[in-house]
């Protein structure tokens, strides 16, 4: 791994306290004491202040006085006021570049501590999802639609219980710390339920009781549950959410819809019926993407959505995080401008059963159903 290197306007820009004195010093002794520049020494702490430490500023300070008083003498401005006036004002912009250099130290400390924070707390709710889960191997990339954060409104979980391994992703309505709060309700819940709830219908209705409990208005949660047993399929409940992809063995792609509309998590009190778990054949070397609407509704320059059942070449790689990196990066390419949603996608790839098939590049063991990696990538 290298070094990152300072972006180009950083570089210049701490090289420009040496360029500005050097300026005006030379212009200084050329055009004599006549012209007045000398004041124009204290610029050099000034923009010292501006991306350095307070040593830092103190010492283009210091050597910005020992400039002034070189300059006063060569010109004979310390016989009146004139020179003692450039020392004043060197020492002054110092003294509030000093000054501001702290007070940015202490703010950008703070500033660390809290993004230290905010990342730990992103981990825990999303937590990275298992390489493996029963039959299954997993990936999950996450776009989030505000710069400089992980995390936003949508959600997903991959947990291998007792009656199979299920899965979530979800849209929570709006932006900010309110959905991410929500969003959190959500992932809580599941994590619970989806132990203890025997079927899919009952962990979905653990999961309105407890959005309902916690969001308030018409605000609402689009969201599809997944459940993968021993069987060659999986079963789907779908909350008013975008329907799952699934890439048959031959290449073909399915959009499997649920039999009737049903509305978000969250909304279950304004009446209607909750949805219906359906049934679609998911078996060995087929893959399930999952996602959000802020994959299916990115633009392009033409105001074209993004083609997602058309880019199903980018998912035949051996290995199925780089896979869903060709696809995220693909998506960013199709966008115009910054990401206007959060865009989640979670890949599932059904690799066997116990003693089943194997993947390029690993090898599945038998007795545990793990997948373990046989080279490493550095």
């Amino acid at each position: 791994m290298t070094d990152r290197k300072p972006p180009s306007s950083w570089t210049l820009l701490s090289c420009t306290p040496i360029l500005v004195m050097s300026v005006v010093a030379v212009t200084d002794i050329v055009a004599g004491p006549g012209v007045g520049f000398l004041p124009l020494v204290s610029l050099g702490p000034a923009f010292a202040g501006l991306v350095g430490g307070w040593r830092r500023t103190a010492w283009f300070g210091l050597a910005a006085l020992v400039l002034c008083v070189a300059l006063g003498l060569y010109d004979g401005l310390f016989d009146g006021r004139r020179g003692y006036t450039a020392l004043a004002s060197v020492a002054g912009v110092t003294g509030v570049g000093v000054a501001a250099a702290v007070m940015r130290s202490h703010r950008e400390a703070e500033l660390a501590s809290m993004r230290s924070i905010a990342e730990v707390a992103q981990r825990v709710l999303l937590r990275p999802v298992p390489l493996t889960a029963g039959p299954l191997q997993a990936a999950v990339s996450y776009t989030s639609a505000v710069a400089e954060a992980r995390i936003g409104g949508d959600l997903y979980e991959v947990v291998a219980s007792p009656h199979g391994v299920r899965v979530i992703v979800g849209d929570v309505q709006g932006k900010g710390l309110a959905a991410v709060e929500t969003a959190a309700v959500v992932l809580g819940a599941f994590r619970e339920a989806a132990y203890d709830e025997a079927d899919l219908s009952g962990l979905g209705e653990r999961l309105e009781r407890s959005v309902a409990r916690e969001l308030e208005g018409e605000k609402f949660v689009t969201a599809i549950l997944a459940e993968i047993g021993t069987g060659h399929e999986a079963v789907f409940l779908n909350y008013g959410h975008p329907a799952p992809m699934i890439v048959r063995r031959d290449g073909t792609v399915d959009f499997p819809q649920p039999p009737s509309f049903a509305l978000p998590l969250g909304l279950g009190g304004h009446g209607g019926e909750g949805p219906k778990p359906y049934r679609v054949g998911f078996a060995p070397g087929e893959q399930l993407l999952l996602y959000t609407d802020g994959v299916t509704e990115a633009r392009d320059e033409g105001g074209r959505f993004y083609p997602v059942g058309e880019r199903t070449h980018l998912l035949k790689g051996p290995d199925a995080h780089q896979a869903l990196e060709a696809l995220r990066e693909d998506l960013a390419q199709h966008s115009v401008g910054p990401p206007h949603d959060d865009a989640a996608m979670l890949l599932l790839r059904y690799l066997g059963h116990e003693g089943g098939e194997s993947v390029p590049g690993r090898r599945v063991n038998r007795d545990c159903g793990t997948v373990e990696r046989t080279h490493v990538r550095e």
